[in-house]
């Protein structure tokens, strides 16, 4: 049966805590506040606190605090250590809120991490769905992400209307940890795209084709592709494009590694044959190894070109 797909419509006023105020984080729970809901955040930066304030949300002094009376609780954190220690435990997110709240996590982790705390909040009397996103700061800006959403029927229901005040196209991917599962492998496929591309306009450059010429014959012909037409890695063809402000993220290449090593985890675990998906692992190790993992993941092209 193929996954559902609902989209952006406007949903009842909620009390929402939001933990995770960062690239992603911040814009997306403006966009909340935006909506009408009343937004409570929390962030271990102090500037980013300060936005949100100015945004028009309130700020809370605790992870604790800011889901203390919440309906629904969004998470936007960077690793499966950082979610576990934020929702489980007795100073946990989990016991802080009423019972009844649902979580939805968007933070990119393992799958077995996702089911472990989706377990954890349903032993709290909580619901819960994990529900990573697509789209980068510039989706999470617009409010058109995608969110891919593992957790039971009853609580993608009750999720639906605080995602839909963030994204544009949601779907429930199936039973907890899906929603993890469908990130790992679009981000592994992207990766790969970003990878054959750039080796695309690098070979262009050595044979003297100029990269706006190949962009406009390649992104209506059968290279066409998100990491093509609307992110390319070569300066020019894309204004939009991290290559035209020196690959300042965007997806910081260190996340891209981080989803990576995700999916070859879960390949090992699940004996599935991902080649390209582990050389693209390697090629981004390599541009972490000579210090650029804080650029942008299409800044891959200058690691490919040889270029220092």
């Amino acid at each position: 049966m193929r996954p559902r797909e609902f989209t952006r419509r406007e949903g009842t006023d909620m009390k929402i805590g939001f933990i995770g105020l960062g690239n992603m984080g911040l814009p997306m729970a403006k966009n909340l506040v935006a909506k009408g809901h009343e937004v409570t955040g929390f962030d271990m930066v102090e500037a980013n606190r300060a936005a949100l304030a100015e945004a028009g949300g309130k700020v809370a002094g605790s992870a604790a605090e800011a889901v203390a009376g919440a309906s629904a609780v969004v998470t936007a954190l960077p690793a499966a250590k950082h979610v576990r220690a934020v929702y489980e435990g007795d100073g946990g997110i989990l016991a802080a809120a009423p019972k009844g709240t649902v979580f939805i996590d968007c933070s990119t982790i393992d799958v077995e991490s996702a089911r472990a705390v989706a377990k954890a909040a349903e032993a709290a009397g909580q619901m819960m769905v994990d529900s990573p996103m697509s789209g980068g700061v510039g989706g999470a800006t617009a409010g058109t992400l995608t969110f891919m959403v593992g957790g039971s029927v009853e609580a993608f229901a009750k999720a639906r209307p605080v995602l839909e005040g963030m994204g544009k196209n949601i779907f429930h991917a199936g039973d907890s940890g899906a929603g993890s599962a469908a990130k790992i492998c679009n981000n592994m496929m992207l990766a790969i795209q970003m990878i054959a591309v750039s080796e695309g306009f690098n070979l262009a450059a050595r044979l003297g084709l100029d990269a706006q010429k190949l962009y406009d014959i390649s992104s209506t012909a059968t290279a066409r592709c998100w990491s093509l037409n609307d992110y390319c890695p070569t300066p020019g063809p894309v204004p939009t494009s991290p290559a035209n402000r020196d690959y300042q993220p965007g997806f910081a290449a260190a996340l891209m590694l981080k989803d990576l090593r995700i999916a070859m985890e879960a390949a090992q675990a699940a004996g599935a044959h991902v080649p390209l998906g582990a050389h693209a692992t390697q090629l981004y190790s390599l541009m972490d190894l000579q210090g650029k993992s804080d650029r942008d993941f299409s800044g891959i092209i200058e690691v490919l070109s040889g270029k220092d």
